[in-house]
């Protein structure tokens, strides 16, 4: 389970213009699963899973945990964004940060509905522990989420190789 220290969870949903995050219900179960296999989107996360894999694993209520958000357009899951503690192993400022992640179904991209969700989350992260930094990790050749990540203010902080690819690793911090 995600720690993300003394923000409270699960929010009441946020509300943007066009979006609601939320957590997580079994009407998402379907959506989850058309988004991790699909083979667009696992092009820069290590690829997609089969969807016969996928419906064994994926639970009837998927999985609600601390700092995970599905993104709702008209009352359809398109997408989600999550908070979590990142991994110890990898490179960045601070063991403790907080890494800023998301999907999208291919059919909600080029719209601006990542930079709304996640402008929405870090908006309302930025809130909970005053002053805490988050990190974001996104594979250079992934121009979409390397443009995503300079819209939402995150400067780079390193690159490095991993999984076969250059790696792009960037900071944001609300005071600035």
């Amino acid at each position: 389970m995600a720690d993300l220290g003394p923000v409270a969870w699960p929010p009441d949903p946020i509300k943007t213009e066009r979006l609601v995050l939320r957590e997580p219900e079994a009407r998402d179960r379907s959506a989850i699963i058309d988004l991790l296999a699909s083979p667009d989107v696992g092009t820069f996360i290590g690829g997609s899973r089969s969807r016969e894999q996928l419906e064994r694993a994926v639970p009837e209520v998927p999985t609600r945990r601390p700092g995970l958000f599905v993104v709702e357009l008209d009352g359809a899951m398109i997408g989600t964004v999550t908070l979590d503690r990142r991994d110890s192993e990898r490179p960045g400022p601070d063991r403790s940060e907080v890494a800023l992640g998301y999907l999208f179904l291919p059919d909600a991209w080029g719209r601006g509905y990542a930079t709304e969700a996640c402008t929405a989350a870090l908006d309302w992260f930025a809130g909970a522990p005053p002053g805490e930094p988050v990190v974001l990790y996104t594979q250079t050749a992934n121009e979409r989420s390397m443009r995503l990540a300079a819209k939402l203010g995150f400067t780079e902080l390193t690159r490095f190789e991993k999984y076969g690819a250059e790696q792009w690793c960037g900071i944001w911090s609300p005071t600035s």
